[in-house]
Order: structure tokens, then C-alpha cells, then sequence
């Protein structure tokens, strides 16, 4: 009787191995539905990044607007009649002022 109970206790636990360490078992299952959501996660970044640049794109197809920004902050253009003023921080300026000063005596 003992070997029948064995025999069947071994036989479970025979059958259950692949369902928790098999190719398909939960363990596999559960690993996969982590890299699922970090997946998802990169996902919904990429998704948000695609719709600025797509708001980007239609602004320097539909107006003039974006193209003149671009133009004033990475070309520093001007229109006619401005004047273009750039302000120091203090600490900046007062480390210019000084290194002029030194180039004059």
C-alpha cells in the first residue's frame, strides 16, 4: 500500500513540474509579463516624445512662427529695427569686467 501512495505522490510531483518549472510554467509566464510592462512603460514614453516632435513638425510645416523661434535662439537672428541685448549673470559679468579691465593696463 505504501509503495502504491508513493508511486502516486512521485507521479504528482512529476506532473506539476513542467506546470511551475516547465518551458510554460508560471514562473516563465510571470517573467514575461514583467518585460510586458517595462515594455509598456518605454512604450508610453516613446509615444509621448513621437507627439511632441508630431506637434513640432506640424508647427514648421503650418506656420512661421516656430521656424522664426528656431532661427532667434539657435542662430541668433534678429528682424530689422531690433536690437539684441544679452544679460550677464552677475557673477559672469563681474569675471568679464575684470578680465577687461587687465587687457586695458
Amino acid at each position: 500500500m505504501r509503495i502504491v501512495i508513493y508511486s502516486m505522490l512521485v507521479l504528482l510531483i512529476a506532473i506539476q513540474y513542467p506546470l511551475w518549472l516547465g518551458k510554460g510554467g508560471w514562473l516563465k509566464v510571470y517573467e514575461m509579463e514583467k518585460q510586458v510592462e517595462l515594455q509598456e512603460a518605454k512604450n508610453s514614453l516613446l509615444a509621448l516624445r513621437n507627439a511632441k516632435l508630431e506637434g513640432d513638425v506640424k508647427d514648421l510645416k503650418d506656420g512661421t512662427r516656430a521656424i522664426e523661434e528656431r532661427a532667434r535662439v539657435e542662430h541668433g537672428l534678429i528682424k530689422e529695427g531690433e536690437f539684441f541685448v544679452q544679460i550677464l549673470p552677475a557673477d559672469q559679468s563681474s569675471a568679464d569686467t575684470a578680465k577687461a579691465s587687465t587687457v586695458k593696463q
